[in-house]
Protein backbone atom coordinates (compact mmCIF):
# COMPACT_ATOMS: atom_id res chain seq x y z
CA UNK A 1 0.00 0.00 0.00
CA UNK A 2 1.03 3.35 -0.80
CA UNK A 3 0.46 7.07 0.34
CA UNK A 4 1.55 9.47 -1.85
CA UNK A 5 5.46 8.61 -2.37
CA UNK A 6 5.72 6.68 1.34
CA UNK A 7 5.06 2.87 0.91
CA UNK A 8 3.40 0.89 3.83
CA UNK A 9 6.11 -2.71 3.92
CA UNK A 10 3.86 -5.62 4.18
CA UNK A 11 4.56 -7.49 7.32
CA UNK A 12 6.30 -9.99 6.26
CA UNK A 13 8.56 -7.80 3.58
CA UNK A 14 12.07 -9.16 5.66
CA UNK A 15 10.47 -12.39 6.37
CA UNK A 16 10.14 -12.63 2.19
CA UNK A 17 13.56 -11.20 1.69
CA UNK A 18 15.98 -13.06 3.99
CA UNK A 19 13.48 -16.12 2.16
CA UNK A 20 14.63 -15.54 -1.18
CA UNK A 21 18.63 -14.87 0.18
CA UNK A 22 18.51 -18.50 1.55
CA UNK A 23 17.47 -19.18 -1.48
CA UNK A 24 19.98 -17.82 -4.06
CA UNK A 25 22.41 -19.01 -1.10
CA UNK A 26 21.24 -22.70 -1.87
CA UNK A 27 22.35 -21.75 -5.16
CA UNK A 28 25.64 -20.23 -4.54
CA UNK A 29 26.59 -23.24 -2.33
CA UNK A 30 25.63 -25.73 -5.00
CA UNK A 31 27.03 -23.93 -7.49
CA UNK A 32 31.13 -23.58 -5.86
CA UNK A 33 30.64 -27.30 -4.52
CA UNK A 34 29.89 -28.74 -7.57
CA UNK A 35 32.76 -26.56 -9.42
CA UNK A 36 34.91 -28.23 -7.06
CA UNK A 37 33.94 -31.78 -7.47
CA UNK A 38 34.60 -31.56 -11.05
CA UNK A 39 38.03 -33.10 -11.08
CA UNK A 40 36.75 -36.15 -8.76
CA UNK A 41 34.02 -36.72 -11.59
CA UNK A 42 36.66 -36.69 -14.48
CA UNK A 43 38.68 -38.90 -12.63
CA UNK A 44 36.26 -41.53 -11.29
CA UNK A 45 34.67 -42.10 -14.95
CA UNK A 46 36.92 -40.96 -17.15
CA UNK A 47 34.84 -37.67 -18.55
CA UNK A 48 36.76 -35.86 -21.43
CA UNK A 49 36.94 -32.05 -20.73
CA UNK A 50 34.17 -31.74 -23.38
CA UNK A 51 32.01 -34.18 -21.19
CA UNK A 52 33.14 -32.14 -18.09
CA UNK A 53 31.82 -28.77 -20.12
CA UNK A 54 28.93 -29.58 -21.17
CA UNK A 55 27.85 -30.46 -16.92
CA UNK A 56 28.74 -27.32 -16.62
CA UNK A 57 26.99 -25.33 -18.64
CA UNK A 58 23.66 -27.40 -18.29
CA UNK A 59 24.44 -25.07 -15.03
CA UNK A 60 23.95 -22.06 -16.95
CA UNK A 61 21.32 -22.95 -19.73
CA UNK A 62 18.55 -24.74 -17.39
CA UNK A 63 19.06 -21.93 -15.21
CA UNK A 64 17.84 -19.42 -18.12
CA UNK A 65 14.67 -21.83 -19.00
CA UNK A 66 14.27 -21.65 -15.20
CA UNK A 67 14.01 -17.87 -14.89
CA UNK A 68 12.58 -17.02 -18.62
CA UNK A 69 9.44 -19.29 -18.19
CA UNK A 70 9.01 -18.57 -14.74
CA UNK A 71 8.69 -14.53 -15.38
CA UNK A 72 6.29 -15.48 -18.02
CA UNK A 73 3.78 -17.19 -16.04
CA UNK A 74 4.74 -15.39 -12.34
CA UNK A 75 2.20 -13.10 -12.38
CA UNK A 76 -0.48 -15.52 -13.71
CA UNK A 77 -0.15 -18.51 -11.35
CA UNK A 78 1.76 -16.78 -8.52
CA UNK A 79 4.73 -16.77 -6.82
CA UNK A 80 3.75 -18.91 -4.35
CA UNK A 81 3.39 -21.64 -6.82
CA UNK A 82 6.41 -20.99 -8.56
CA UNK A 83 8.62 -21.35 -5.09
CA UNK A 84 6.87 -24.84 -4.51
CA UNK A 85 8.16 -25.88 -7.85
CA UNK A 86 11.60 -24.25 -7.75
CA UNK A 87 11.69 -26.53 -4.49
CA UNK A 88 10.94 -30.02 -5.42
CA UNK A 89 12.98 -29.16 -8.62
CA UNK A 90 16.27 -28.69 -5.98
CA UNK A 91 15.15 -31.72 -4.08
CA UNK A 92 14.42 -34.00 -7.30
CA UNK A 93 18.20 -32.70 -8.95
CA UNK A 94 19.92 -33.98 -5.46
CA UNK A 95 17.97 -37.58 -6.50
CA UNK A 96 18.55 -37.87 -9.83
CA UNK A 97 22.52 -36.94 -9.32
CA UNK A 98 22.90 -38.95 -6.04
CA UNK A 99 21.60 -42.10 -8.44
CA UNK A 100 25.44 -42.13 -10.11
CA UNK A 101 27.47 -45.00 -8.31
CA UNK A 102 31.16 -45.49 -7.96
CA UNK A 103 30.63 -48.49 -10.66
CA UNK A 104 28.25 -46.54 -13.03
CA UNK A 105 29.30 -47.02 -17.00
CA UNK A 106 30.52 -43.34 -17.66
CA UNK A 107 27.93 -42.34 -20.06
CA UNK A 108 25.32 -43.23 -17.49
CA UNK A 109 26.67 -41.31 -15.14
CA UNK A 110 27.32 -38.41 -17.58
CA UNK A 111 23.54 -38.35 -18.63
CA UNK A 112 22.72 -38.04 -14.65
CA UNK A 113 25.20 -35.70 -13.63
CA UNK A 114 24.24 -33.73 -16.55
CA UNK A 115 20.37 -34.20 -16.04
CA UNK A 116 21.04 -33.11 -12.08
CA UNK A 117 22.60 -30.27 -12.92
CA UNK A 118 20.22 -29.01 -15.22
CA UNK A 119 17.15 -29.74 -13.07
CA UNK A 120 19.16 -27.81 -10.63
CA UNK A 121 19.53 -25.13 -12.51
CA UNK A 122 16.18 -24.84 -13.31
CA UNK A 123 15.22 -24.43 -9.89
CA UNK A 124 17.70 -22.01 -9.32
CA UNK A 125 16.21 -19.66 -12.26
CA UNK A 126 12.40 -20.63 -11.21
CA UNK A 127 13.75 -19.28 -7.38
CA UNK A 128 15.10 -15.88 -9.38
CA UNK A 129 11.89 -15.48 -11.52
CA UNK A 130 10.21 -15.27 -8.09
CA UNK A 131 12.95 -13.30 -6.14
CA UNK A 132 13.77 -10.78 -8.32
CA UNK A 133 9.86 -9.22 -9.12
CA UNK A 134 9.04 -9.89 -5.43
CA UNK A 135 11.70 -7.74 -3.95
CA UNK A 136 11.41 -5.60 -6.45
CA UNK A 137 7.08 -4.98 -5.30
CA UNK A 138 7.95 -4.95 -1.74
CA UNK A 139 10.42 -2.12 -1.60
CA UNK A 140 9.63 -0.11 -5.04
CA UNK A 141 11.29 3.00 -3.06
CA UNK A 142 14.83 1.17 -2.75
CA UNK A 143 14.83 -1.45 -5.27
CA UNK A 144 17.97 -0.86 -5.86
CA UNK A 145 19.55 -1.44 -1.96
CA UNK A 146 17.22 -3.99 -1.57
CA UNK A 147 18.01 -6.27 -4.22
CA UNK A 148 21.88 -5.85 -4.28
CA UNK A 149 20.89 -7.34 -0.48
CA UNK A 150 19.23 -10.10 -2.08
CA UNK A 151 21.92 -11.16 -4.57
CA UNK A 152 24.64 -10.20 -1.62
CA UNK A 153 23.29 -14.64 -1.11
CA UNK A 154 25.18 -15.39 -4.65
CA UNK A 155 28.64 -14.61 -3.40
CA UNK A 156 27.54 -16.10 -0.08
CA UNK A 157 27.33 -18.65 -1.04
CA UNK A 158 30.21 -18.82 -3.57
CA UNK A 159 32.32 -17.92 -0.45
CA UNK A 160 31.06 -21.23 1.80
CA UNK A 161 30.88 -23.62 -1.24
CA UNK A 162 34.72 -22.40 -1.98
CA UNK A 163 35.35 -23.19 2.09
CA UNK A 164 32.99 -26.32 2.39
CA UNK A 165 34.93 -28.01 -0.64
CA UNK A 166 38.42 -27.04 0.51
CA UNK A 167 37.99 -27.85 3.95
CA UNK A 168 35.70 -30.80 3.49
CA UNK A 169 36.84 -32.55 0.76
CA UNK A 170 40.58 -31.91 1.07
CA UNK A 171 41.18 -31.70 5.01
CA UNK A 172 38.31 -34.37 6.08
CA UNK A 173 37.93 -36.48 2.83
CA UNK A 174 34.45 -35.92 2.34
CA UNK A 175 32.84 -37.65 -0.67
CA UNK A 176 31.53 -36.05 -2.92
CA UNK A 177 28.24 -36.58 -2.63
CA UNK A 178 28.31 -35.51 0.90
CA UNK A 179 30.10 -32.13 -0.02
CA UNK A 180 27.12 -31.29 -2.68
CA UNK A 181 23.96 -32.56 -0.34
CA UNK A 182 25.31 -29.46 2.03
CA UNK A 183 22.95 -27.13 -0.47
CA UNK A 184 20.06 -29.04 0.89
CA UNK A 185 20.44 -27.51 4.34
CA UNK A 186 19.64 -23.31 3.05
CA UNK A 187 16.73 -25.86 0.54
CA UNK A 188 15.16 -26.77 3.68
CA UNK A 189 15.46 -23.13 5.55
CA UNK A 190 13.91 -21.47 2.18
CA UNK A 191 11.00 -23.87 2.15
CA UNK A 192 10.10 -23.15 5.75
CA UNK A 193 10.61 -19.53 5.48
CA UNK A 194 8.40 -19.47 2.31
CA UNK A 195 6.05 -21.90 3.85
CA UNK A 196 2.46 -20.51 4.36
CA UNK A 197 3.35 -16.66 3.66
CA UNK A 198 1.47 -14.38 1.77
CA UNK A 199 2.91 -12.89 -1.44
CA UNK A 200 1.98 -9.53 -3.11
CA UNK A 201 1.40 -9.09 -6.88
CA UNK A 202 3.39 -7.27 -9.14
CA UNK A 203 2.20 -3.83 -9.77
CA UNK A 204 1.46 -4.55 -13.21
CA UNK A 205 -0.62 -7.85 -11.78
CA UNK A 206 -2.20 -5.40 -9.65
CA UNK A 207 -3.63 -3.37 -12.66
CA UNK A 208 -4.45 -6.56 -14.23
CA UNK A 209 -2.88 -6.15 -17.35
CA UNK A 210 -2.60 -9.10 -19.71
CA UNK A 211 0.87 -11.14 -20.75
CA UNK A 212 0.87 -8.83 -24.37
CA UNK A 213 0.21 -5.97 -22.11
CA UNK A 214 3.07 -6.94 -20.19
CA UNK A 215 5.65 -7.88 -23.27
CA UNK A 216 4.86 -4.47 -25.47
CA UNK A 217 7.77 -3.00 -24.00
CA UNK A 218 9.79 -6.30 -24.65
CA UNK A 219 8.30 -6.53 -28.30
CA UNK A 220 10.11 -6.93 -31.50
CA UNK A 221 13.61 -5.70 -30.29
CA UNK A 222 13.65 -7.63 -27.30
CA UNK A 223 12.31 -10.95 -28.79
CA UNK A 224 15.21 -10.35 -31.27
CA UNK A 225 17.79 -10.62 -28.27
CA UNK A 226 15.90 -13.44 -26.88
CA UNK A 227 15.76 -15.56 -30.14
CA UNK A 228 19.59 -14.72 -30.78
CA UNK A 229 20.51 -16.37 -27.48
CA UNK A 230 18.81 -19.28 -27.73
CA UNK A 231 19.78 -19.96 -31.66
CA UNK A 232 23.43 -19.93 -30.33
CA UNK A 233 22.25 -22.32 -27.08
CA UNK A 234 20.94 -24.36 -29.71
CA UNK A 235 24.27 -24.44 -32.09
CA UNK A 236 26.61 -24.42 -29.18
CA UNK A 237 25.39 -26.34 -25.98
CA UNK A 238 22.67 -28.61 -27.30
CA UNK A 239 24.91 -29.47 -30.87
CA UNK A 240 27.89 -30.23 -28.66
CA UNK A 241 25.80 -32.55 -26.98
CA UNK A 242 24.12 -34.23 -29.73
CA UNK A 243 27.62 -34.51 -31.15
CA UNK A 244 29.36 -35.76 -27.85
CA UNK A 245 26.99 -38.73 -28.00
CA UNK A 246 25.73 -39.36 -31.53
CA UNK A 247 27.25 -40.54 -34.45
CA UNK A 248 25.45 -38.46 -36.77
CA UNK A 249 27.02 -36.61 -38.58
CA UNK A 250 24.16 -33.94 -39.10
CA UNK A 251 24.68 -33.13 -35.85
CA UNK A 252 28.53 -32.62 -36.09
CA UNK A 253 28.42 -28.71 -35.94
CA UNK A 254 27.39 -29.55 -39.63
CA UNK A 255 25.68 -26.91 -41.88
CA UNK A 256 22.42 -28.80 -41.29
CA UNK A 257 22.71 -27.70 -37.57
CA UNK A 258 22.94 -24.06 -38.32
CA UNK A 259 19.80 -24.39 -40.02
CA UNK A 260 18.44 -25.75 -37.07
CA UNK A 261 19.95 -23.17 -34.57
CA UNK A 262 18.29 -20.30 -36.95
CA UNK A 263 15.36 -21.66 -37.10
CA UNK A 264 14.75 -22.30 -33.31
CA UNK A 265 16.34 -18.67 -32.70
CA UNK A 266 13.35 -17.26 -35.34
CA UNK A 267 10.57 -19.07 -33.99
CA UNK A 268 11.65 -17.96 -30.57
CA UNK A 269 11.37 -14.50 -31.98
CA UNK A 270 7.79 -15.29 -33.72
CA UNK A 271 6.40 -16.45 -31.14
CA UNK A 272 7.63 -13.38 -28.51
CA UNK A 273 6.93 -10.90 -31.02
CA UNK A 274 3.25 -12.40 -31.48
CA UNK A 275 2.66 -12.55 -27.90
CA UNK A 276 3.44 -8.72 -27.93
CA UNK A 277 0.88 -7.94 -30.53
CA UNK A 278 3.92 -7.25 -32.94
CA UNK A 279 5.31 -4.08 -30.69
CA UNK A 280 7.67 -2.74 -31.59
CA UNK A 281 9.29 -2.28 -27.90
CA UNK A 282 11.60 -0.04 -26.44
CA UNK A 283 14.37 0.84 -27.53
CA UNK A 284 15.92 1.55 -24.01
CA UNK A 285 15.11 -1.91 -22.48
CA UNK A 286 16.44 -3.43 -25.71
CA UNK A 287 19.75 -1.77 -24.75
CA UNK A 288 19.51 -3.28 -21.66
CA UNK A 289 19.23 -6.62 -22.17
CA UNK A 290 22.12 -6.20 -24.71
CA UNK A 291 24.03 -4.40 -21.48
CA UNK A 292 23.37 -7.11 -19.20
CA UNK A 293 24.15 -9.88 -21.76
CA UNK A 294 28.13 -8.05 -21.65
CA UNK A 295 27.38 -8.41 -17.52
CA UNK A 296 27.20 -11.79 -17.59
CA UNK A 297 29.97 -12.08 -19.89
CA UNK A 298 32.57 -10.30 -17.59
CA UNK A 299 30.66 -11.17 -14.11
CA UNK A 300 29.95 -14.88 -14.23
CA UNK A 301 31.77 -15.61 -17.15
CA UNK A 302 35.11 -14.02 -16.22
CA UNK A 303 34.46 -15.90 -12.30
CA UNK A 304 34.25 -19.39 -13.86
CA UNK A 305 38.07 -18.69 -14.85
CA UNK A 306 39.69 -16.45 -13.29
CA UNK A 307 40.28 -19.06 -10.41
CA UNK A 308 41.99 -20.67 -13.33
CA UNK A 309 43.98 -18.15 -14.56
CA UNK A 310 44.84 -16.64 -11.21
CA UNK A 311 46.14 -19.83 -10.53
CA UNK A 312 48.27 -20.43 -13.24
CA UNK A 313 50.10 -16.78 -12.68
CA UNK A 314 50.82 -17.70 -8.89
CA UNK A 315 49.87 -20.70 -7.57
CA UNK A 316 46.38 -22.71 -7.71
CA UNK A 317 46.42 -22.34 -3.57
CA UNK A 318 46.64 -19.08 -4.06
CA UNK A 319 43.77 -18.89 -6.82
CA UNK A 320 41.33 -20.62 -4.66
CA UNK A 321 41.91 -17.90 -1.73
CA UNK A 322 41.72 -14.89 -4.60
CA UNK A 323 38.36 -16.34 -5.89
CA UNK A 324 37.01 -16.73 -2.15
CA UNK A 325 38.67 -13.28 -1.31
CA UNK A 326 36.51 -11.83 -4.30
CA UNK A 327 33.42 -13.27 -2.98
CA UNK A 328 33.68 -11.87 0.65
CA UNK A 329 34.37 -8.29 -1.13
CA UNK A 330 30.83 -9.02 -3.10
CA UNK A 331 28.76 -10.15 0.07
CA UNK A 332 29.62 -7.41 1.96
CA UNK A 333 29.71 -4.46 -0.29
CA UNK A 334 26.11 -5.65 -1.90
CA UNK A 335 24.28 -4.32 1.65
CA UNK A 336 26.53 -0.79 1.22
CA UNK A 337 23.96 0.31 -2.01
CA UNK A 338 21.59 2.76 -0.12
CA UNK A 339 24.80 4.23 1.24
CA UNK A 340 26.32 4.46 -1.94
CA UNK A 341 23.38 6.06 -3.47
CA UNK A 342 22.49 8.33 -1.34
CA UNK A 343 25.73 9.66 0.26
CA UNK A 344 27.27 9.82 -3.07
CA UNK A 345 24.38 11.02 -5.03
CA UNK A 346 24.62 8.54 -7.40
CA UNK A 347 21.59 7.19 -9.59
CA UNK A 348 21.38 3.67 -10.30
CA UNK A 349 23.19 4.53 -13.95
CA UNK A 350 25.82 6.36 -12.34
CA UNK A 351 26.87 3.61 -9.83
CA UNK A 352 26.97 0.84 -13.29
CA UNK A 353 29.06 3.63 -14.83
CA UNK A 354 31.92 3.99 -11.93
CA UNK A 355 31.90 0.01 -11.64
CA UNK A 356 32.68 -1.00 -15.17
CA UNK A 357 35.30 1.91 -15.22
CA UNK A 358 36.43 -0.01 -11.90
CA UNK A 359 36.31 -3.27 -13.60
CA UNK A 360 38.42 -2.30 -16.39
CA UNK A 361 41.12 -1.43 -14.46
CA UNK A 362 40.79 -4.17 -12.35
CA UNK A 363 41.00 -6.72 -15.05
CA UNK A 364 44.15 -4.70 -16.85
CA UNK A 365 45.93 -4.65 -13.15
CA UNK A 366 45.18 -8.16 -12.64
CA UNK A 367 46.61 -8.89 -16.02
CA UNK A 368 49.91 -7.32 -14.69
CA UNK A 369 50.26 -8.68 -11.52
CA UNK A 370 53.29 -10.60 -9.70
CA UNK A 371 52.72 -11.71 -6.14
CA UNK A 372 50.26 -12.30 -3.83
CA UNK A 373 49.97 -8.92 -2.56
CA UNK A 374 49.64 -7.40 -5.52
CA UNK A 375 47.33 -9.64 -6.79
CA UNK A 376 44.70 -8.79 -3.45
CA UNK A 377 45.10 -5.28 -4.46
CA UNK A 378 44.15 -5.62 -7.90
CA UNK A 379 41.05 -8.11 -7.56
CA UNK A 380 39.88 -5.86 -4.88
CA UNK A 381 39.80 -3.23 -7.65
CA UNK A 382 38.31 -5.98 -10.02
CA UNK A 383 35.26 -7.08 -6.75
CA UNK A 384 34.46 -3.78 -6.32
CA UNK A 385 33.50 -2.84 -9.85
CA UNK A 386 31.63 -5.93 -10.71
CA UNK A 387 29.48 -6.03 -7.35
CA UNK A 388 26.50 -3.61 -8.91
CA UNK A 389 26.23 -4.98 -11.45
CA UNK A 390 23.97 -7.78 -11.80
CA UNK A 391 20.87 -6.55 -9.28
CA UNK A 392 21.52 -2.67 -9.96
CA UNK A 393 20.72 -3.05 -13.52
CA UNK A 394 17.53 -5.03 -12.50
CA UNK A 395 16.05 -2.57 -10.33
CA UNK A 396 16.86 -0.10 -13.35
CA UNK A 397 14.61 -2.58 -15.70
CA UNK A 398 12.28 -2.93 -12.79
CA UNK A 399 12.32 1.03 -12.06
CA UNK A 400 11.71 2.22 -15.79
CA UNK A 401 9.23 -0.90 -17.08
CA UNK A 402 6.95 -1.47 -14.30
CA UNK A 403 4.31 -3.08 -16.99
CA UNK A 404 6.42 -5.80 -17.67
CA UNK A 405 5.97 -7.16 -14.02
CA UNK A 406 7.95 -9.96 -13.72
CA UNK A 407 8.82 -10.40 -17.38
CA UNK A 408 11.75 -7.85 -17.97
CA UNK A 409 13.89 -8.43 -14.99
CA UNK A 410 13.38 -12.48 -15.41
CA UNK A 411 14.34 -12.14 -19.30
CA UNK A 412 17.09 -10.00 -18.04
CA UNK A 413 18.51 -12.68 -16.04
CA UNK A 414 18.04 -15.47 -18.33
CA UNK A 415 19.92 -13.42 -21.11
CA UNK A 416 23.08 -12.32 -18.50
CA UNK A 417 23.57 -16.23 -17.53
CA UNK A 418 22.93 -17.62 -20.87
CA UNK A 419 25.69 -14.98 -22.34
CA UNK A 420 27.99 -16.44 -19.67
CA UNK A 421 27.57 -20.10 -20.26
CA UNK A 422 27.90 -19.43 -23.97
CA UNK A 423 30.15 -16.24 -24.55
CA UNK A 424 31.82 -15.74 -21.62
CA UNK A 425 33.19 -18.61 -20.49
CA UNK A 426 33.99 -20.37 -23.81
CA UNK A 427 35.34 -16.93 -25.18
CA UNK A 428 37.86 -16.21 -22.47
CA UNK A 429 38.50 -20.04 -23.37
CA UNK A 430 39.17 -19.38 -26.71
CA UNK A 431 41.26 -16.32 -26.10
CA UNK A 432 43.80 -18.11 -23.35
CA UNK A 433 44.40 -20.93 -26.25
CA UNK A 434 44.82 -18.29 -29.12
CA UNK A 435 47.07 -16.09 -26.95
CA UNK A 436 49.28 -18.96 -25.09
CA UNK A 437 49.60 -20.12 -28.49
CA UNK A 438 50.99 -16.90 -30.14
CA UNK A 439 53.61 -16.29 -27.78
CA UNK A 440 55.03 -19.70 -27.83
CA UNK A 441 55.00 -19.92 -31.63
CA UNK A 442 56.53 -16.30 -31.73
CA UNK A 443 58.92 -17.54 -29.18
CA UNK A 444 59.60 -20.45 -30.41
CA UNK A 445 58.29 -22.66 -33.87
CA UNK A 446 60.32 -25.19 -32.85
CA UNK A 447 58.51 -25.52 -29.13
CA UNK A 448 55.17 -24.37 -30.44
CA UNK A 449 54.93 -27.43 -32.85
CA UNK A 450 56.07 -30.04 -30.26
CA UNK A 451 53.35 -28.63 -27.84
CA UNK A 452 50.50 -27.37 -29.56
CA UNK A 453 47.59 -29.13 -29.02
CA UNK A 454 45.92 -31.26 -31.40
CA UNK A 455 42.11 -29.75 -31.78
CA UNK A 456 41.92 -26.07 -33.14
CA UNK A 457 39.92 -23.54 -30.73
CA UNK A 458 37.06 -22.07 -32.57
CA UNK A 459 34.60 -19.09 -31.04
CA UNK A 460 32.27 -17.36 -33.13
CA UNK A 461 33.51 -18.41 -36.13
CA UNK A 462 32.35 -15.48 -38.50
CA UNK A 463 34.08 -13.08 -36.11
CA UNK A 464 37.24 -14.70 -34.68
CA UNK A 465 39.64 -17.10 -36.86
CA UNK A 466 40.50 -20.05 -35.50
CA UNK A 467 43.07 -20.86 -33.13
CA UNK A 468 45.81 -24.07 -31.60
CA UNK A 469 46.45 -23.53 -27.64
CA UNK A 470 48.38 -25.60 -26.12
CA UNK A 471 47.81 -29.11 -25.04
CA UNK A 472 46.85 -29.61 -21.62
CA UNK A 473 47.89 -32.54 -20.86
CA UNK A 474 51.91 -31.58 -21.71
CA UNK A 475 51.29 -28.38 -19.68
CA UNK A 476 50.01 -30.35 -16.64
CA UNK A 477 52.91 -32.95 -17.03
CA UNK A 478 55.58 -29.78 -16.84
CA UNK A 479 53.68 -28.18 -14.20
CA UNK A 480 53.84 -31.14 -11.93
CA UNK A 481 57.88 -31.20 -11.63
CA UNK A 482 59.64 -28.73 -9.61
CA UNK A 483 60.88 -25.49 -10.95
CA UNK A 484 64.38 -26.91 -10.46
CA UNK A 485 63.56 -30.44 -12.52
CA UNK A 486 62.26 -27.88 -15.48
CA UNK A 487 64.13 -27.70 -18.47
CA UNK A 488 65.01 -24.42 -20.15
CA UNK A 489 62.36 -25.15 -22.54
CA UNK A 490 59.33 -26.25 -20.78
CA UNK A 491 59.92 -23.01 -18.39
CA UNK A 492 59.76 -21.52 -21.29
CA UNK A 493 56.41 -22.61 -22.76
CA UNK A 494 55.10 -22.12 -18.90
CA UNK A 495 56.13 -18.57 -19.68
CA UNK A 496 54.35 -18.16 -22.91
CA UNK A 497 51.03 -19.94 -21.40
CA UNK A 498 50.99 -16.88 -18.54
CA UNK A 499 51.71 -14.27 -20.90
CA UNK A 500 48.73 -15.72 -22.85
CA UNK A 501 46.86 -15.60 -19.73
CA UNK A 502 47.71 -12.33 -19.13
CA UNK A 503 46.68 -10.93 -22.57
CA UNK A 504 43.42 -12.76 -21.99
CA UNK A 505 42.85 -10.74 -18.89
CA UNK A 506 43.37 -7.37 -20.54
CA UNK A 507 41.39 -8.65 -24.06
CA UNK A 508 38.34 -9.31 -21.33
CA UNK A 509 38.07 -5.60 -20.03
CA UNK A 510 37.11 -4.54 -22.81
CA UNK A 511 33.90 -5.66 -22.80
CA UNK A 512 33.14 -3.56 -19.08
CA UNK A 513 35.24 -0.55 -20.99
CA UNK A 514 32.42 -1.07 -23.97
CA UNK A 515 29.43 -0.44 -20.62
CA UNK A 516 31.25 2.12 -19.40
CA UNK A 517 30.43 3.90 -22.99
CA UNK A 518 26.60 2.84 -23.02
CA UNK A 519 26.46 3.79 -19.24
CA UNK A 520 27.88 7.39 -19.96
CA UNK A 521 25.42 7.51 -22.97
CA UNK A 522 22.58 6.69 -20.84
CA UNK A 523 23.08 8.95 -18.09
CA UNK A 524 23.75 12.04 -20.88
CA UNK A 525 20.34 10.72 -21.96
CA UNK A 526 18.39 10.85 -18.59
CA UNK A 527 20.11 14.27 -17.84
CA UNK A 528 18.20 15.23 -20.74
CA UNK A 529 15.14 13.89 -19.83
CA UNK A 530 15.36 15.11 -16.24
CA UNK A 531 17.37 12.52 -14.40
CA UNK A 532 16.76 9.39 -13.19
CA UNK A 533 13.41 8.30 -11.68
CA UNK A 534 11.91 5.27 -11.44
CA UNK A 535 8.07 5.20 -12.89
CA UNK A 536 4.60 3.75 -12.64
CA UNK A 537 2.69 2.11 -14.83
CA UNK A 538 0.96 5.35 -15.74
CA UNK A 539 3.94 6.86 -16.84
CA UNK A 540 4.31 9.40 -13.41
CA UNK A 541 7.44 9.46 -11.59
CA UNK A 542 7.69 7.76 -8.23
CA UNK A 543 10.47 9.94 -5.78
CA UNK A 544 13.25 12.43 -6.61
CA UNK A 545 15.92 11.44 -9.18
CA UNK A 546 19.78 11.57 -8.50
Amino acid sequence: MSNGNQVTLAPNAYRLLWAGFMAILAAGIGFAIRAGVFDIWRAKYGFTGLEVGLINGAGFTGFCFGIIIGGIIADKIGYGKLVVAAFLFHVLSAVVTFAVGDDTAPKAAFTYLWAGTFIFAVANGTLEAVANPLIATLFPNNRTHYLNILHASWPAGLVLGGLAGAYLGEDLQWGWKSQLALFLVPTAVYGLMFLGQHFPKSEASEKGLKLGDMLKDVGILGAGVIGLFVGLFVYYSLGDLLYGFTDNAFFQQSQGWTYVAIATGAIVWAIFSGLSGFALGSGLLFILFITHALVGAVELGTDSWAQNITGNILTPKEGKILFVFTSAIMFGLRFCADFIEKNLKLSPIGILLVCSILACVGLNAVAAIQTFGGALGALAIYAVGKTFFWPTMLAVASDRFPRTGAIAISVMGGIGMMSSGLLGSPGLGYFKDRYAGEELNQASPELYAEYKAEKESSFLPFVFPKATGLDGKKIADIKAKTPETQSDAEKQVLASDIKGDRRTLIADSWIPATMAVIYLLLLIYFRAIGGYRPVHIDGEPQSSSH
